[in-house]
């Protein structure tokens, strides 16, 4: 394998498979698309542009060369700046919209940035706010146009043909040696740490991953894409697709991914666990709605589906009703994901084995897979392949990669994809890489000598104060196959017993009051109700069976309203911050141990 750099991307597709929709975006209610020779001419005047405004690798040293900031939802401009910087041997430092401005000021600061680029009004505002935190800043320039405001055109205004001319120079001369992004994880703990990754981390992980999931090349398909960019999930597998050319579309919000689906038929895309999960949710709102023959028909094909296993046949009776539940009922979700989906690849968290039985069963075939920020990210991933997924794992280390297990049952991995250290941190690197090995600090096992399974975060793994270890994620995860809980979380650290704080899922238990003529009034009422505190003893009571004594649920506090990004419990990736819920629920704790 030739290790390419990252924007060579460009000139890979124009020559072997040009395309008129290698990126494509919503403008005006009208998807517009982009064709590779359209993508490399804008990236190459944006380069240029770039350099007429001093931008450079200077001393090619991850402090020297200069630095440009993404704040931006998911676009075709967030690719044409990435690429535009990567051209000139500039280091991108993407950051999440919600990130808050404490954080903000320090990643700007800590990196450096000189131009920053923000998507919209609000976040211009958010950045300008800090303009006289952050000296280093020169301008900031503007995706959408914004009176009084830079637009990020004005700089590919300055490209000439001696600018256009140096860029091409300038492009041979970056190694794949050389830095192409420094991304902040979201610090759960403390100030955020910034991932170094060069161009030969991230372009072998997305070989790697080409050729172990596989991803072929295939010019006429399509994906979505809408996890955020500045992770480095979405970021890989966007150069997975433009290397296999494979056309991205940008949904236009996350409020807007089933319409975007719909319109724009995509052959997969990728996502979180909790996304799957509230597209199930709202599958089983619709078939609560059903009345009759119809509704039989709809639990049968899920009941049906919660058995289905991909590795043994489930017998020819079996087999038959399941052919008879994708016709009638299956195929109407088919539809509603746009009628081609051909996979769906989800990581981030755990996911639950219930919905990886339904959704396959339905022929959305979900693939799960795992890897840090630090690993550039794949690690493992279940594969297209025949006797390549196993359900409730994350499936073979990919090919070119080595993972081993410590003592303690911690993945440590090594190889090309593992990251060059924290930006400033070598006190960190030496902790998180040792001997070449990256300690993960998640725990994990062998399935088969083959299926690497999580079993759970090393750092949340907790005593409790008869001394006996717990680890919470699994009990979390099968206590959510309960169309009653919409998320929960174990506390006990320290403490006699175990405990939960637990969200309900409101809509359900709407549902199963309005049956039980129960009356709703607001939620905060609702989880007092002595009938509502019945029905999640009963509940919890239900699935300690499954847990030995140590880690059964012995008391719980309902939670009116759910943890979101946007009130700070769930880190945008949409895992949960324990240290947080832990502070702001903090009374609800202390009653569970009262």
């Amino acid at each position: 394998m030739t290790i390419k750099r990252l924007f060579d991307c460009l000139d890979h597709q124009l020559q072997h498979f040009p395309k008129p929709d290698m990126l494509a975006a919503k403008e005006n209610g009208l998807w517009v698309p982009y064709s590779t020779q359209q993508v490399a001419e804008k990236v190459n005047r944006l380069s240029a542009g770039l350099l007429k405004l001093g931008i450079s690798a200077n001393d090619m040293t991850p402090e020297g060369s200069d630095k440009i900031a993404i704040i931006s939802n998911n676009r075709p401009e967030w690719v044409f700046t990435d690429l535009a910087a990567q051209q000139l041997g500039a280091i991108l430092v993407p950051v999440y919209p919600t990130t808050n401005p404490i954080e903000l000021e320090f990643i700007l600061n800590d990196a450096a940035v000189k131009y920053i680029f923000v998507s919209n009004e609000e976040l211009l505002k958010k950045v300008n706010s800090l303009l006289s935190k952050v000296p280093s800043i020169k301008n900031v320039y503007t995706f959408d146009r914004i009176e009084g405001a830079l637009h990020w055109s004005d700089i590919t205004v300055l490209a000439d043909t001696a600018s256009l001319k140096e860029v091409e120079r300038i492009k041979v001369t970056i190694p794949v040696s050389h830095l192409a992004t420094i991304i902040y994880t979201s610090g759960t703990t403390g100030t955020p740490k910034g991932v170094m990754l060069s161009h030969k981390n991230i372009y072998t992980n997305v070989q790697f991953s080409k050729k172990s999931f596989p991803f072929n090349d295939a010019p006429d398909t399509r994906v979505l894409s809408f996890l955020p960019l500045n992770h480095i999930f979405e970021k890989t597998c966007t150069y997975i697709y433009l290397y296999s050319g494979i056309g991205i579309y940008y949904a236009e919000s996350l409020e807007t991914i089933g319409d975007n689906l719909r319109e724009v038929k995509p052959n997969g895309f990728t996502t979180v666990p909790r996304l799957l999960e509230k597209v199930f949710e709202r599958i089983m709102l619709k078939g609560n709605e059903l009345t009759g023959v119809k509704r039989k028909l709809f639990f049968w094909a899920v009941n049906l589906a919660e058995k289905y296993d991909n590795r043994i046949s489930g017998g020819i009776w079996y087999n038959l009703q399941l052919v008879i539940a994708n016709k009638l009922i299956f195929t109407k979700w088919r539809e509603a994901l746009g009628g081609n989906v051909s996979f769906v690849i989800t990581g981030g968290a755990a996911c639950q084995v219930k919905l990886l039985r339904i959704f396959n069963a339905a022929k959305i075939p979900v693939y799960e897979g795992y890897g840090p920020t630090e690993n550039s990210p794949v690690i493992s991933v279940n594969r297209q392949e025949k006797g390549g997924m196993k359900f409730g794992t994350v499936g073979p280390v990919l090919d070119g990669i080595k993972v081993k297990l410590a003592d303690d049952g911690e993945i440590c991995v090594t190889g090309p994809c593992v990251m060059e250290g924290y930006y400033k941190r070598p006190d960190l690197t030496a902790e998180a890489v040792i001997n070449g090995w990256l300690h993960t600090g998640d725990i994990g096992v062998w399935e088969e000598k083959k299926f690497l399974k999580i079993t759970d975060r090393k750092k949340e793994l907790f005593k409790t104060s008869g001394g006996k270890y717990v680890a919470p994620q699994p009990i979390e995860n099968k206590l959510k196959e309960s169309p009653f809980i919409e998320q929960i979380m174990i506390v006990g650290a320290e403490k006699k017993f175990v405990g939960a704080l637990i969200v309900p899922s409101f809509s359900t238990l709407r549902d199963w009051m309005k049956e039980k003529r129960i009356n709703y009034t607001t939620n905060e009422d609702v989880i007092h109700h002595p009938k509502v505190q019945e029905l999640y003893r009963e509940l919890v009571e239900s699935f300690n069976q499954f847990f030995n004594h140590v880690e059964q649920i012995k008391k719980f506090e309902l939670l009116p309203r759910e943890w979101t990004i946007d009130t700070g419990e769930m880190t945008p990736k949409m895992s949960l911050k324990r240290k947080v819920v832990m502070e702001k629920f903090k009374d609800a704790i202390e009653r569970i141990y009262a």
